[in-house]
């Protein structure tokens, strides 16, 4: 998890702003109405474009520079902004994506399994094994920690993962977002719904512990999945961390 504050915030700006058009018309979304498909080619550079953002922004953070995608991509940064005019219009769509498979993974765990804590157990392994959480958008962390109508304290902040520091940069620290952006993003507001209901049913079973938050679940699948070189060390790695952390989620009879 590594969001920088002005990446994101300039991103809800272009988002909601007069250039939205443009920039996802310039990057090919259906939001941004294109006349034209793209051609082959351009249509293959962009999936290596994404899939190379989500590889550079998962282990570096958002933070990570634009030529560092493209070089990933094995493709010139000056492909890379024609499909995203600004970092910013690429930050956001990814982090939407990433939102987007979250709140799937969520409601496929809460309509197949019945019992409430298999329900939430096996959503946060599918997707920590996934690796969702290291490009959770900050806006959902800051909202989901805190119940209807509170605010969030300093003490809520300082349980938010910081970023790594980077070679020869500074500390980047994870600054979330106003409550009032989640009200203007539909997929951050479905996956906070759909987690919802998945720690309420859990809750009301007694089997998760009263004081825990949509929130602190989702600091778990931000936290669990760590970023490190050797697959099978990830993997085990975010598997052990896991049950850890699952073993202090849970209730436990007084």
């Amino acid at each position: 998890m590594h969001v920088q504050e002005t990446h994101w915030a300039s991103a809800a700006s272009i988002a909601t702003g007069g250039k939205a058009m443009t920039a996802a018309g310039a990057n090919g979304r259906a939001d941004g109405v294109r006349t034209t498909p793209l051609r082959v080619d351009a249509q293959r550079n962009l999936e290596h474009v994404l899939r190379a953002a989500r590889e550079v922004f998962g282990e570096l953070g958002y933070g990570a520079p634009m030529e560092d995608v493209a070089r990933r991509a094995r493709v010139g940064v000056g492909t890379v902004y024609r499909r995203f005019p600004s970092k910013d219009v690429l930050v956001r769509r990814i982090a939407e994506e990433e939102t987007a498979r979250l709140t799937e993974q969520a409601r496929t765990a809460l309509g197949q399994e019945d019992e409430p804590w298999s329900a939430l157990s096996r959503f946060l392994r599918t997707s920590v094994a996934s690796g969702a959480g290291r490009l959770l958008p900050p806006h959902v962390l800051r909202v989901g920690s805190t119940g209807p109508g509170e605010s969030v304290a300093p003490a809520e902040e300082a349980r938010v993962p910081q970023q790594r520091v980077q070679p020869g940069g500074a500390e980047l620290r994870l600054v979330a977002e106003e409550a009032a952006m989640v009200a203007d993003d539909a997929g951050a507001g479905a996956l906070l719904d759909v987690v919802g209901q998945l720690v309420e049913r859990a809750r009301a079973a007694g089997e998760l512990r009263a004081d825990v938050s949509v929130g602190d679940v989702l600091l778990v699948i931000a936290t669990a999945a760590p970023s490190l070189p050797d697959a099978a060390q990830q993997a085990a790695a975010s598997a052990r961390l896991l049950d850890i952390l699952l073993e202090g989620l849970r209730s436990r009879p007084v």
